[in-house]
């Protein structure tokens, strides 16, 4: 008896955590869905602004010089390294941790070998981790994705914004997870300084013919005032990326969670069931063998 009550005792504690791991599936649902509109109306944005800096910057041509758009030969490299505040969300944040590890052994040391890195931490998880590395982290920013607002991008971009245009940091990079959709989401790293018109902002139409558009005061101060919004803007947006693959990734995690929680609990039930069909016939097998005994 004392074991069934013990499998009893577990069923109940499983059936609980299942209450719960399904619960917090309909909780990331839920936020999932708002980061998805937050995403459908940053991504345009993005694209947009991008398509108007590279006709911009065709036809302003070599002569424009910009802070944000400095070459220089790279001492030291700072990375932005996007985790979750929060746990529970499978490998969301071990494959950001492997992308780091890999992009300083296999791009920065064959590349930059005697550059310096620093690190800026977002999320609570990612401040954890790298603390307890040798890692430089210069700045830590947590609690980030509990309100997420554009602020916070505003906030993270004046730790290294600053240090780029004074020449103590020479580029900028920034690790996330991308949200491809509910079951997928892909590690990404992207250069934020300095901004690169060749690679990240020209853009041709059909006819690779530069548009046409008509500035006011002029083309030079239209760039300057585009340039720091462009920063802003993208790492919001990556941000936005972030948060909503977080929820994509704790969402499936809560759903496996449930899913085996329920399995278990059909076995534990089984197993009870036939605990309990053993104990009754045990009892009934001890009663029919006294009644024999008090016949003879």
């Amino acid at each position: 008896m004392a074991n069934l009550r013990e499998l009893k005792r577990r069923i109940g504690g499983v059936k609980n955590t299942a209450k719960i791991t399904q619960a917090m599936k309909m909780v990331s649902a839920a936020k999932l869905k708002r980061g998805q509109r937050a995403i459908e109306s940053a991504r345009p944005y993005v694209l947009k602004m991008q398509e108007i800096l590279g006709n911009v910057i065709a036809g302003i041509g070599d002569d424009y010089h910009n802070p944000l758009l400095t070459e220089r030969e790279v001492k030291n490299i700072a990375l932005v390294i996007v985790g979750s505040d929060k746990g529970l969300c499978g490998s969301f944040n071990a494959n950001i941790f492997k992308m780091v590890n890999t992009f300083i052994k296999e791009d920065i040391k064959i590349n930059y070998p005697s550059a310096n890195i620093q690190l800026i931490s977002v999320g609570n998880k990612t401040v954890s981790k790298f603390s307890k590395t040798n890692l430089d982290v210069t700045d830590n920013f947590k609690d980030i994705f509990g309100t997420l607002e554009f602020s916070s991008a505003q906030r993270i971009i004046k730790t290294f914004e600053s240090k780029f245009v004074k020449g103590e940091v020479d580029k900028v990079y920034v690790i996330y997870n991308e949200f491809i959709n509910v079951i997928r989401q892909e590690v990404r790293v992207e250069q934020l300084l300095p901004i690169n018109p060749k690679k990240s902002l020209v853009k041709e139409n059909s006819n690779n013919k530069r548009v046409s558009y008509i500035f006011e005061p002029n083309e030079k101060e239209i760039m300057d005032e585009l340039l720091p919004k462009l920063l802003n803007i993208s790492l919001w947006r990556t941000l936005l990326e972030s948060n909503a693959a977080e929820n994509a990734s704790r969402m499936m995690a809560m759903d496996n969670a449930t899913t085996n929680a329920n399995d278990l609990v059909s076995e534990l039930n089984l197993k009870y069931n036939k605990e309990r069909q053993a104990a009754i016939t045990t009892e009934m097998l001890e009663i029919v063998g006294g009644a024999e005994a008090l016949n003879k």
